[in-house]
């Protein structure tokens, strides 16, 4: 009898086991992610066999000379195509301002979004977020009690839960014609291994940051319902090693994608940039197979781009050989002379830029269309 009833309290245990296995049956962070949210990340998965997918920020917002006009893009203007990933930032959604950060309409944004959707291309947001205890940007660091001050029972939680409540009702705006809701990259809290941001590695603890990482996730999806997001944990350039890499990561159940952002500096080589590129590639692609996650260099980029081969010369060489997603650039300012990121048609580097436009292993918006990545299981 006893031996009976041992075997069938193993058989419960064995059955729970499976079901609690079970009870994680989608492969988004989010468990309730909508099925086009499921969707986008299995396609991403499936591109990344294909090739790496190249992104620039603030693609459709403005460029090197031109702000706002329907379908522009400095990338399409050299390449006839625009490119696979559209980055936008949301800094200042959090005071409910009618522009972002950098002068941006919110209601561009959703725009623009619903364009790049409807291409089928990929839209991935940033935010660089006020300090709520100083009252500073993102990069005032005058203070090492920020993080702590919007964990729960800290003095600017409530406030911190009002940001959040205004961050949900724009990304819950997000959808198309037909009201679905638009799936999208999330990249909170990025470049935390740096200290330029309230958020970063000399600002707080690894416990407190991975305490704000998982609360924003909780409030947004759990809290406020917002189930069309990925989330990308995103490191600086800084990194020498998997254990550093991974110190502040907040746990498989709460991001899909792991990047990092890296920059080619104006006193170094263009071999710098590309071995130290590939050198923490190795770190994060291996942390990515290590954890199921997709990979991404989820910042890049050289300022001016002074170097007329630089695209196949440094760039492409830093990522080609590996297992990544997508390479993004950052923003092609249209009031900062020489602060862009990618080629304008009389610019140096457009030739070059073509040539790794033309490489097969290159995803720019024609090869993601075709692949058609919100239909993928």
């Amino acid at each position: 009898m006893m031996r009976k009833t041992l075997i069938v309290a193993i058989a419960i245990l064995l059955v729970t086991a499976c079901n609690t296995g079970e009870s994680r049956k989608k492969d988004t962070a989010d468990q309730s992610a909508t099925q086009e949210t499921v969707s986008m990340l299995a396609g991403l998965k499936h591109a990344a066999v294909e090739g790496i997918m190249f992104g620039h920020q603030d693609d459709l917002s403005y460029g090197t000379g031109w702000v706002y006009p329907d379908g522009e893009s400095d990338v399409r203007r050299v390449t006839g195509d625009y490119p696979a990933v559209c980055g936008m930032d949301l800094g200042d959604i959090e005071h409910l301002s009618p522009v972002n950060l950098d002068s941006v309409p919110f209601d561009h944004m959703k725009i623009f979004a619903r364009q790049v959707w409807e291409r089928g291309g990929v839209i991935t947001f940033s935010w660089h977020v006020d300090n709520p205890l100083t009252g500073g940007n993102s990069w005032d660091i005058s203070s090492d009690k920020v993080v702590a001050s919007v964990l729960p029972g800290g003095e600017k939680h409530d406030e911190f839960r009002v940001w959040l409540d205004n961050l949900a009702e724009f990304l819950g705006s997000l959808t198309d014609d037909q009201g679905v809701a638009i799936p999208v990259i999330f990249r909170p809290w990025h470049e935390h291994t740096g200290s330029w941001f309230w958020w970063g590695q000399k600002l707080c603890t690894a416990e407190e940051f991975i305490a704000l990482w998982r609360f924003t996730f909780d409030y947004l999806c759990n809290e406020k319902n917002i189930h069309n997001l990925l989330f990308a944990y995103s490191s600086g350039g800084d990194i020498e090693n998997m254990e550093q890499y991974l110190e502040r990561y907040p746990g498989d159940d709460y991001v899909d994608i792991v990047g990092f952002d890296y920059y080619q500096m104006p006193d170094a080589g263009n071999s710098s940039f590309t071995v130290n590129v590939s050198r923490v590639l190795d770190i994060v692609t291996e942390a990515a197979s290590g954890h199921g996650k997709l990979a991404a260099l989820t910042e890049a980029g050289y300022e001016g781009i002074p170097d007329s081969a630089w695209w196949t010369t440094a760039f492409w060489p830093a990522i080609k050989d590996h297992h990544i997603s997508y390479a993004l650039v950052w923003r092609n300012a249209h009031n900062r002379p020489g602060h862009f990121y990618a080629p304008h048609p009389d610019h140096v580097s457009a030739a070059d830029f073509i040539s790794f436009y033309n490489l097969p292993e290159t995803l720019f918006q024609k090869e993601i269309t075709a692949l058609d990545i919100y239909n993928r299981e």
